[in-house]
């Protein structure tokens, strides 16, 4: 635990392991010392950033080294190529195989089984350490003198609960490594502690002695973990068996857990959570049938749990990456497919904008695509309804989509780190990318620029509009180009390359090293370097010749409800039915703006066609030539409207002030919220084709007023 409470800063000095490790991350103790931690990612994140200058990630094996590790391990090529195989096939296997121990035990388990045709072979990670500890015990049968199979048994069962309620009781006070009192504390008898390791020793060990103590753990944290969950379910379930709650015990046993899971943010219960989970289910009882003494119909029990898992995935907004991408491998564990298959036909399906998924849901969607072989058409994050943290958590399968666009998604150095790295891949499909509007500045153009240069890499398209780019950026790219050949099409406009960027990308078109052919650096401007949307402000002014008579206006920029009725000439473009009001301006290409409300009224973007004399088709959202956001009590009541078809929006808090944003060639028209510090909170946004010029336009309620805004705000972040 991270610990800001003592400072502690003399060598000296006596403090527990928290206070002396978290005094040497923050420089307070031994200020020159350099500082590698090896953990679980989950509980990194539990240190504070301010304290870490560095991160380096090392995952275990990557996937060619996986195979490399079974090809070297197993002397018979066929049989590894079975083993391969089968990993492959089962994805929560195959991304477990980054972790070397599980190689191990996946090749001892698999080489033992193959052996025997009538095997059934292991699809779960729970089912992988059943038939591990079952060799184990069988190893140690054939080395015991006993020969009364039933003392064999109860002497079986003995050794492995003890051995499993040291796990539970260590793993929840987070130790990993034991002393001779833990174990008496478990009942195991220190003078047979040795006979413990002797007889296990592919699950229990003694270590070598320290400071004159013997220290024992088990071979790895994750067989801690299955241990501690077979102890919760014998001594919960299978010890204290109630018929006529037996239903209830295992469910709410389930619940409970999942819930203190949930509540971890190290996610030091992830692992027990899955193997609790698998172990209650009746196949992998009767796999443990001799340690458990009988089985438990656990059928209703696990659909109970699988729908509370589902329900929490889709219900929870605050839920971290981690936590949701382990609750759908719960349900892998417990065999339910039916959400994997919900997200399948989801991917494939074009209504990506309907439904509104959690965040939890996004980590989900995420988890099983990079589970799964299979290459998609196209990725547009923009078209996924949910929050930007949802849009975040599916950063990581651009590797799994030819086409990926994600302009304007406010990238973050990390998810900007994916992308690249996902160019840099072996066998990478993208072949289009579109980073447009995402400020990535000199460093993030290097990074791209070098991954161009990747044999890996097979990009053909790659679209940088408004990305800030500037002179220098624009040397990365023309010395990416001359190693870049698959890279056809780049765009570069709405930057700010100079004219000697330009010159220098230009020159690559005629490079016979360079397969590029088309090449965009128009709106070469300096104000293009500006960050976020600000960069596309433009200043729109009220058309007096639209304005309904009861909606007085002030100077162009300013209209507001009133009661008299105004005497403006007659005009055939002037609204007669709805108090609304239209700009003087046309508008295409990138345009951002921002109006303020006081009351309540309606935003819009709308043909010059648009109806002006009566009927509903006159309203804007209500036709198909309009797009509008109805803008109730501050936001407080949001909904998007398009061609009498409306959804609703939510906005995380009240404010006066609308920024939206037009892409008038990709076709896509954003509103978002302003808040008083300017921070930009996406609301929603319409993607369509658009064929004609489009205008800003209002509608007002009685005692509302509209402004437009001169200048944008200093934009400080995205939400």
């Amino acid at each position: 635990m991270f610990s800001d409470a003592q400072k502690v800063s003399d060598v000296t000095e006596t403090s527990s392991v928290g206070v002396l490790m978290s005094n040497l991350m923050k420089g307070e103790l031994l200020p020159s010392a350099h500082i590698w931690i090896t953990t679980r990612p989950a509980a990194a994140n539990q240190i504070p950033s301010k304290y870490i200058n560095r991160v380096t990630e090392i995952q275990g094996f990557n996937d060619p080294q996986k195979e490399e590790y079974f090809r070297k391990r197993i002397s018979d090529e066929d049989q590894a190529s079975r083993i391969i195989s089968h990993i492959r096939r089962a994805r929560s296997l195959h991304i477990m195989c980054h972790i070397p121990v599980f190689c191990w035990i996946s090749s001892t388990v698999l080489q033992k089984l193959l052996e025997d045709l009538s095997a059934e072979i292991p699809q779960t990670l729970t089912e992988m350490y059943i038939h591990f500890l079952i060799i184990q015990i069988n190893m140690r049968n054939q080395k015991s003198e006993e020969r009364d199979p039933e003392k064999l048994l109860q002497s079986n069962r003995e050794v492995i609960l003890k051995l499993a309620e040291l796990a539970f009781k260590q793993l929840m006070k987070g130790n990993v490594m034991f002393y001779e009192e833990d174990l008496i504390e478990s009942g195991i008898d220190v003078t047979d502690a040795s006979v413990y390791s002797g007889i296990c020793t592919e699950i229990f060990k003694e270590e070598s002695v320290i400071h004159q103590r013997k220290v024992y753990c088990f071979i790895h944290l994750s067989f801690q973990e299955f241990l501690a969950a077979f102890y919760v379910f014998y001594y919960y379930i299978i010890k204290n068996y109630n018929t006529l709650h037996y239903l209830d015990q295992v469910h709410n046993l389930h619940r409970d857990t999942i819930d203190e899971a949930l509540q971890r943010e190290n996610g030091n219960l992830d692992l027990f959570l899955r193997f609790l989970l698998g172990i209650s289910l009746e196949s992998n009882q009767r796999l443990l049938l001799d340690l458990l003494t009988h089985t438990e119909e656990s059928s209703e029990s696990i659909k109970k749990t699988s729908q509370y898992i589902k329900d929490r995935i889709r219900a929870e907004k605050n839920l971290p990456t981690e936590r949701s991408i382990n609750l759908f491998l719960c349900l892998l564990e417990m065999k339910d497919q039916t959400l994997y298959r919900e997200i399948q036909e989801f991917m494939r399906s074009d209504k990506h904008s309907e439904k509104k998924l959690s965040p939890a849901q996004c980590s989900a969607i995420t988890c099983m695509l990079q589970m799964s072989d299979e290459v998609l058409d196209e990725l547009d994050l923009k078209k996924y309804n949910t929050s930007e943290d949802g849009r975040r958590r599916l950063i990581p399968v651009v590797s799994n989509f030819r086409k990926v666009l994600l302009a304007d998604c406010n990238l973050t150095g990390h998810s900007y780190e994916i992308v690249v790295s996902a160019l840099q891949s072996s066998n990478s499909p993208l072949r289009e990318l579109d980073l447009s509007n995402n400020d990535l500045e000199e460093t993030g153009v290097k990074m791209l620029s070098d991954a161009l240069k990747s044999t890996n890499c097979n990009l053909e398209i790659l679209r940088l509009s408004g990305c800030m780019i500037t002179e220098v950026g624009c040397c990365y790219l023309a010395s990416a180009l001359s190693s870049a050949s698959h890279l056809k099409e780049m765009d570069l406009s709405y930057n700010h390359p100079g004219d000697s960027g330009v010159k220098m990308l230009s020159g690559r078109l005629n490079d016979p090293n360079c397969a590029l052919e088309k090449l965009n650096v128009d709106h070469n401007e300096a104000f293009r370097i500006t960050p976020g949307l600000q960069k596309y402000f433009c200043d729109l002014t009220l058309d007096p010749n639209t304005t309904h008579t009861s909606l007085l206006m002030t100077e162009n920029r300013m209209v507001t409800h009133v009661k008299e009725h105004q005497s403006y000439p007659e005009h055939p473009e002037r609204f007669e039915h709805y108090e609304q009001v239209m700009c003087k301006e046309s508008l295409t290409g990138r345009c951002y703006w921002e109006t303020e409300f006081n009351g309540n009224g309606h935003v819009a973007v709308t043909y010059k066609k648009v109806s002006r004399k009566e009927g509903i088709d006159c309203l804007f959202g209500i036709n198909e030539h309009s797009w509008c956001l109805f803008w109730i009590n501050s936001g407080k009541v949001c909904t998007a409207w398009h061609d009498n078809k409306n959804t609703d929006v939510s906005v995380p808090s009240q404010s006066k002030r609308v920024g939206v944003y037009l892409d008038w060639p990709a076709g896509t028209l954003s509103f978002y919220s302003v808040s008083d510090t300017h921070t930009l909170t996406h609301l929603y946004t319409f993607n369509t084709t658009f064929t004609e010029p489009l205008y800003a336009g209002f509608r007002l309620y009685p005692r509302a007023s509209v402004s437009l805004c001169q200048t944008a705000g200093k934009i400080s972040g995205r939400e």
